[in-house]
């Protein structure tokens, strides 16, 4: 009879305890976030990713160009009016989406492709584009990647392990960008870096002498599962440098959270050109909201979205969604008006933005999500309409592929794409 594992969920020396992954021989363990080792940027140009979305969708009757208007010749619709100016310089799509039902479920799949209750079945589960472009630059920045929420909860960045990253404020974001942290502070993250970078080392002579107690597949979880540790390691390592490293200066004020969501999102808007423009970070997503009174309207958000085509609420809509359009062309203007140091040019010639969410509309459905992407090196200016027959659709993880392989990253899949997207070349 095999030795029995006593359902042990951890390895524990010198007071030092580590979570092991989920084995055959120990039930219900748990688990530890982990990540694989970033991959150098220094090859070709330094790419850069902002995502602004929402939890709700759109109006698509407003936001959507006509379906037999593909290219450049189309009339813009109400919602993407404030772009005008920037026509040349994004593209909308129509028929894109992820394939399956699920309305508010939908909202976390947008920058994956992958359901999380089936990530199991995809070999990096269902990592989000900025968290896989966070890996690819590595400690490249202070931050390997940011994410924001004005108004509203931020669901769309995910690990590799499927641990959701949790998004902070406006407030937050401008102090974890420009606050300088205490020398106690300074020391304590240190002692901590130093801590982690000896776990592995404390347990070893534990998880070597398991080892013959496991399945040939739980020894093959097991080394898989330690290898991810200890690149999780590196990482920290990695990060180790910028604690003694002064955090830029800036003549911006830190925003006053008390202000209504239209001053909210400028600020925030400004917050990530600036984050981009000190270079603290290339991988960004912001999700936005709306609190009862703010537009000068009566209501919440989710309300709204189920407008059943009454006037008032789709006016309130039209409002809303309007505004985050207008954010996006705000942040084009801003990153247009900053030179690029690293790579010549302007921010936004290497910045791609993706404005989009996971969820059509607020009837629940998931069908032709509202994706307009701007900047980034591609080449702009049509509306793309693709397939919209069921066995014909292209999943909207090759619009993702697309902005990954732009970004310097050697892939020929990512979710649940297929290829890469045809007719969005590179310039």
């Amino acid at each position: 009879m095999k030795p029995s594992l006593e359902r042990r969920r951890f390895l524990r020396k010198g007071g030092v305890l580590i979570a092991l992954p989920m084995l055959e021989a120990i039930p219900r363990t748990a688990g530890a976030e982990t990540s694989h080792a970033p991959t150098s940027s220094d090859a070709g140009k330094v790419k850069r990713f902002v995502c602004l979305s929402n939890n709700y969708g759109v109006y698509q009757k407003s936001f959507f160009p006509k379906a037999d208007q593909p290219g450049s010749n189309y009339d813009l619709p109400e919602t993407l009016t404030s772009l005008s100016k920037h026509r040349k310089d994004f593209t909308a799509f129509s028929n894109l989406d992820h394939g399956f039902t699920g309305g508010h479920q939908g909202v976390p799949v947008l920058l994956s492709g992958v359901r999380p209750v089936l990530a199991h079945n995809y070999s990096e589960g269902n990592i989000s584009l900025d968290q896989k472009l966070a890996e690819h630059h590595g400690a490249a920045t202070r931050f390997p990647s940011l994410t924001l929420g004005c108004r509203e909860r931020n669901l769309l960045s995910f690990t590799r392990t499927g641990v959701q990253v949790p998004s902070i404020d406006l407030r937050a974001a401008y102090r974890k960008m420009f606050y300088e942290d205490s020398a106690e502070a300074k020391i304590t993250q240190k002692k901590q870096f130093e801590r982690h970078s000896s776990i592995l080392d404390v347990v070893r002579e534990q998880a070597k002498a398991m080892n013959g107690q496991l399945s040939q597949t739980d020894r093959r979880k097991l080394a898989e599962y330690f290898d991810s540790v200890r690149t999780l390691e590196q990482k920290i390592t990695q990060q180790q440098p910028w604690l003694q490293r002064a955090k830029p200066k800036t003549d911006v004020k830190e925003p006053n959270p008390g202000n209504g969501t239209e001053e909210q999102l400028k600020a925030m808007i400004e917050i990530i050109a600036l984050a981009l423009q000190t270079d603290s970070t290339r991988a960004i997503t912001m999700t936005s909201g709306f609190v009862n009174g703010d537009f000068g309207l009566n209501g919440g958000y989710h309300g709204f979205s189920h407008h059943g085509e009454n006037e008032e609420q789709v006016a309130a809509l039209k409002k809303i969604e309007g505004f985050q359009i207008s954010m996006m062309s705000y942040l084009i203007d801003l990153l247009k008006a900053q030179e690029d140091r690293i790579n010549g040019g302007t921010l936004f010639d290497h910045t791609a933005i993706l404005f989009g969410c996971g969820m059509a509309s607020g009837t629940h459905s998931t069908t032709n999500l509202p994706l307009v992407l701007a900047g980034g090196g591609f080449k702009h200016g049509e509306h793309k309409v693709y397939p919209e027959a069921d066995h014909e659709r292209v999943p909207a993880a090759n619009l993702l592929l697309s902005i990954l392989q732009n970004s310097g990253l050697e892939l020929e899949q990512f979710g649940s794409s297929t290829g890469s997207l045809r007719g969005l070349e590179v310039t």
